[in-house]
């Protein structure tokens, strides 16, 4: 599905307005709308949002050739693979609260180090969702696994 452009949303929504209105004014007694109230807004904006969200969804369904919103939206990507661990210019990032260091990419996976907070560490370039495969110095020794981004902080933030 596309990503309507913003002439079909404003459409969708002027459409929206439209029908609700026209339904308002069907469906309700006459005498209900001489006077604008609290309930005849509410009814006039939730039904323009709902039949526009509607139209919205149809004009995205309908109309060929544009990318989807997920191909059109640049996403952020990580650094490349750094050529050596303290090299200028490669992303760093440091461990914000008791961190396992895993063999795989999965919670379940075998823990092989537990960094504790404001431990330096360094993403060796492969990522799987939330998952960075990472090195770190760990009690003197260096280890390489895979660990959950959201317990990291690049250093220069």
């Amino acid at each position: 599905m596309s990503a309507p452009t913003p002439a079909a949303t404003a459409a969708a929504y002027v459409l929206g307005l439209a029908l609700t209105l026209v339904l308002a004014g069907c469906l309700s007694p006459r005498r209900w709308w001489r006077r604008p109230t609290a309930g005849n807004l509410a009814l006039a904006g939730g039904g323009t949002l709902a039949f526009g969200l509607l139209f919205c969804v149809l004009f995205a369904a309908l109309m060929p050739g544009r990318p989807p919103l997920a191909e059109a939206l640049p996403l952020a990507t990580l650094p490349p693979p750094p050529a050596h661990a303290h090299a200028p210019g490669v992303a760093r990032y440091r461990v914000i609260d008791d961190l396992n260091l895993r063999a795989g990419k999965a919670t379940g996976a075998p823990r092989l180090a537990v960094l504790p907070p404001g431990t330096l560490v360094t993403p060796t370039g492969a990522v799987d969702g939330d998952w960075l495969q990472i090195r770190a110095r760990h009690k003197g020794r260096l280890v390489e696994g895979w660990a959950s981004s959201l317990w990291l902080r690049r250093v220069d933030e």
